[in-house]
């Protein structure tokens, strides 16, 4: 399994043990992480399962292809380098210990 921490706008953590192969969007639905909504299922075809990677993981983590950066154009409040998808973020042993911030909303 592989450690991701999802944290709330008030500073709530959920530690969650995510199975590597899914994505850190199913990570939090399947725990339960409220402010992930992932209305399409993974699909990349909304932005509401944005998040903000952690500054120490900004530059960690696999590069956005295009359909993420088109995507991330319809999120709340985007951050040019810490905003992400969790749908387009695959769960390997390489992110154990991921942090993300989940936004005051998403739209």
């Amino acid at each position: 399994m592989v450690k991701i921490t999802y944290v709330e706008p008030d500073g709530t953590r959920y530690d969650v043990d995510a199975q590597p192969g899914s994505t850190v969007m199913e990570g939090a639905r399947d725990n339960g992480v409220p402010g992930i909504e992932a209305d399409c299922g993974g699909a990349c075809a909304c932005a509401t399962c944005h998040v903000y990677v952690d500054a120490a993981w900004a530059d960690r983590l696999p590069p956005r292809e295009a359909m993420e950066e088109d995507m991330l154009d319809f999120a709340w409040e985007p951050d040019p380098q810490r905003s992400r998808l969790t749908c387009q973020i695959k769960v390997t042993p390489e992110i154990d210990g991921l942090i993300v911030h989940i936004p005051e909303k998403q739209i």
